[in-house]
This record gives structure tokens, C-alpha cells and sequence, in this order.
């Protein structure tokens, strides 16, 4: 299995079209599948360092769970993707369906799950998320799943955070250290919003993890975030108008890998990312 390697690294989504089940369902899974491999193989030629599937589409999301259905064809996606592209590829359940996750990502020898909720709790638009850390690696560890790492969002998008605001970014990011997170992901405010560039530098600052950017991320302000994060989570620039629902653009993917590497070249040796 090939590892994630967090330096400079570009993670790009797939938004899997709407499983069975859902409102907005309009495939079958052979469909399904078929969609997100073409997708996987335009990351490939694309030259992306990893690729992560989410089941996007499944609006509105069940709050910390879903139906078996749904893992079942999760599984199936993974494994498909998997035929196309040959990188690290990871697994995201909405809405904060971790324990599902970890379970496909072991069915189907992924490599890492972006997990909601791991430390403290917040109101999301499913309800309220409780954290997870406790559960979520015993639940890793007791079905020998250790080898998946899992990244944590800190003060996630889409989400209040009122409970906790006498807690700033830079003690979530501890506390998620001290919880034994893999890699903490900070966000905007909302999907294609770009974080704050102040709180990833005092995030980085106290702390050891990996400091992944999980939204807004685009070519035109990568330079500005490139010294500050481990990874890059990308969905929106990479769609048409750079639009999470819109088909994915090879020209945008690639223009953006390009830029990638451009920066990468500026690296001291020792710190270029593996190929």
C-alpha cells in the first residue's frame, strides 16, 4: 500500500454522485462507479499526489451514520477508483460517519479518512457533532486498522462553534494532537472558502502534526499557503468555474499541479515530496 506523504501534497475529491438511497439518487451503481473511475483517471493523467472520495452528493446528510446501503456502495466506489488510480486514496462518510469510514477504508485498502467531530463537540447543519476520538481508535485499533491514518477537522466549515468559543483554533489543534489525530484539516468558513492565514500559522506553530488545508485552495492563492501546510485538499478548483457540482476540468487540475511543482522546486532537498 503506498503511503500518503504529507509534503506539499495535493489530495484531490471526488464527489461521488448521489448513492441509492438518497433524494437526489438518478444512478445505478455500475453508473456510479463508472463516473468516479473517470474521474480518478483524469487525476491520473493529471499527475495528483492522492485522491480522496466523499459521498458529496447524499444531501441532506444523516448526522453519524448511515445506512448500510451506503457503505456497501462507498466500498464499491473505493474499489473502482482504486482500478484507475494507483496513489494513496482516502474516504470521507458524510455527515460524520467516521466509524463507516474506517471500515470501507479497510475493505477496500485505502489509505487514510478525513474524520468530522474528533475533539469537542459542534452544531452542524445535520444537528449536533458530538467528538469521536475515544470511540473512533478504539474502533481502529479493535479491527486492526491502524495502518489508515486519520486526518481531523478542527473548527469545520459549515459548522457553529459557539459551545467553544472560549477555546481559539490553536487549543482544538492540541487537543486534536493530544487525541492522537494523524493530521489536523483547517478550513474556511464554508465550501470554496479559503482559511485564515494567521490561524494556520499559529496552528503550525503549536504543533507537530501535518497541517492540512481542507477548502479554497485554488491556483491563483496556492503561493500564498504553500509555506504553511503539509497538504491540500482541492475539490471546487478543480470543476468547471470552479464549482463543486460542475464536471470536473482537466485544464484547471493541471494548471494547478503545475503551479504545485513549481513551488516544490523551491524546497531544500530534504524536504521534496516523494513521487
Amino acid at each position: 500500500m503506498p503511503q500518503l506523504n504529507l509534503t506539499k501534497t495535493a489530495i484531490a475529491m471526488i464527489h461521488v454522485p448521489a448513492l441509492p438511497g438518497t433524494p437526489q439518487n438518478n444512478l445505478n451503481i455500475a453508473e456510479i462507479c463508472h463516473h468516479c473511475q473517470e474521474e480518478a483517471k483524469l487525476y491520473r493523467q493529471a499527475q495528483v499526489d492522492a485522491i480522496a472520495i466523499e459521498n458529496m452528493h447524499d444531501i441532506p446528510y444523516l448526522k453519524g451514520k448511515v445506512g448500510p446501503e451506503i457503505i456497501a456502495s462507498m466500498t464499491m466506489v473505493a474499489r473502482a477508483v482504486k482500478e484507475e488510480f494507483l496513489g494513496p486514496i482516502g474516504i470521507q462518510i458524510l455527515a460524520a460517519a467516521n466509524q463507516e469510514a474506517l471500515a470501507v477504508a479497510l475493505a477496500a485498502d485505502l489509505d487514510f479518512i478525513r474524520a468530522e467531530g474528533f475533539v469537542f463537540g459542534h452544531l452542524a447543519d445535520e444537528g449536533y457533532i458530538d467528538s469521536c476520538a475515544g470511540e473512533l481508535l478504539r474502533y481502529r485499533k479493535q479491527i486492526g486498522a491502524e495502518k489508515i491514518q486519520v486526518f481531523t477537522d478542527i473548527k469545520k466549515k459549515h459548522s457553529s462553534h459557539s459551545i467553544s468559543s472560549d477555546l481559539g483554533i490553536v487549543e482544538t489543534a492540541q487537543a486534536a494532537d493530544f487525541f492522537l489525530s494523524d493530521g489536523v484539516i483547517i478550513t474556511g468558513g464554508h465550501t470554496g472558502s479559503a482559511p485564515d492565514l494567521k490561524e494556520i500559522s499559529q496552528v503550525r506553530s503549536a504543533i507537530s502534526l501535518p497541517v492540512i488545508l481542507g477548502s479554497g485552495i485554488t491556483v491563483e492563492n496556492l503561493e500564498d499557503f504553500f509555506p504553511l501546510a503539509d497538504a491540500f485538499i482541492v475539490g471546487s478548483f478543480f470543476k468547471e468555474e470552479g464549482h463543486w457540482k460542475n464536471p470536473l476540468s482537466f485544464k484547471r487540475t493541471q494548471a494547478f499541479m503545475e503551479k504545485l511543482n513549481s513551488l516544490r522546486l523551491t524546497l531544500q532537498p530534504n524536504e521534496c515530496p516523494k513521487s
